[in-house]
């Protein structure tokens, strides 16, 4: 019977017959894998809270009739907490909508099962272990994640130099379609214009300069978030469902 380990973090659980559940990992070196908890439902199992959306953790699976890892539905054999995340998380609503964002958008830029990405993996467990610890705001967090996200998956903004011609900026509109700042000349209509200080608060955010992004005022942190959020649906070709309960 095959087994291996690896460093995950739970995305999504779903019920399975009367006691066992079906985990959704983001792990470190396998990609996106399934595995059923068999009886974890159950008050008696040892593991059923590890087992739950925003933990990190490192599990043990085996493959059974499975030609390879992470093909199909593997079985939780073993589990060992990493990081409590969910605790923490869960008991704030900001915290709860804010890492519901993030497990929706990795599972959704991580598509394909058994395709490593671990670069996700540990954007993912950066962002958990950031909001758990609340230093820094919830949006704040969020919209570093996401940004940072998309970059690793191949669609980075750009908030300073024209993202069409590479005009060297700073620039004063900004087009999602264009991939960030435009220039006048490559301005397409219906652009927005975004305050300065929008710009560089995108800018530390996806820089991860949090000392300028702490510093920034709530008028141009709703800004940038909704810069945010049409920049990550654009790029994702689809609405992150949990996004509408984020409050902003």
């Amino acid at each position: 019977m095959p087994l291996y380990r690896d460093d995950a973090i739970v995305l999504r659980a779903q019920k399975l017959g009367e006691a066992d559940r079906i985990v959704t990992f983001l792990t470190r070196e396998h990609g996106k894998v399934r595995g059923v908890g068999k009886g974890v439902r159950r008050t008696s199992s040892k593991f059923g809270a590890r087992l739950e959306p925003f933990m990190a953790v490192d599990v043990q699976l085996h493959t059974g009739r499975n030609p390879r890892p992470g093909m199909g539905l593997d079985t939780v054999t073993q589990v060992e907490t990493i990081g409590a995340y969910a605790r923490s998380i869960c008991e704030d609503y900001g915290l709860y909508t804010a890492g519901t964002v993030m497990l929706e958008a990795a599972d959704r830029l991580v598509a394909q099962e058994q395709e490593p990405a671990v670069q996700q993996y540990w954007l993912l467990a950066g962002g958990l272990r950031a909001l758990s610890e609340r230093h820094h705001d919830a949006g704040l967090v969020l919209d570093s994640y996401l940004l940072r996200a998309l970059a690793v998956a191949g669609w980075a903004p750009s908030f300073e130099d024209c993202a069409r011609c590479g005009e060297p900026g700073p620039h004063h509109a900004f087009n999602v379609a264009q991939g960030g700042a435009v220039c006048p000349r490559c301005r397409p209509p219906g652009s927005t214009a975004p305050a300065p200080e929008t710009f560089a608060l995108l800018s530390s955010l996806l820089a991860g300069d949090w000392a300028t992004a702490d510093a920034s005022d709530a008028r141009h942190r709703k800004e940038a978030s909704g810069l945010v959020a049409a920049y990550g649906q654009y790029y994702l070709e689809r609405t992150l469902r949990s996004l509408k309960m984020v409050e902003r």
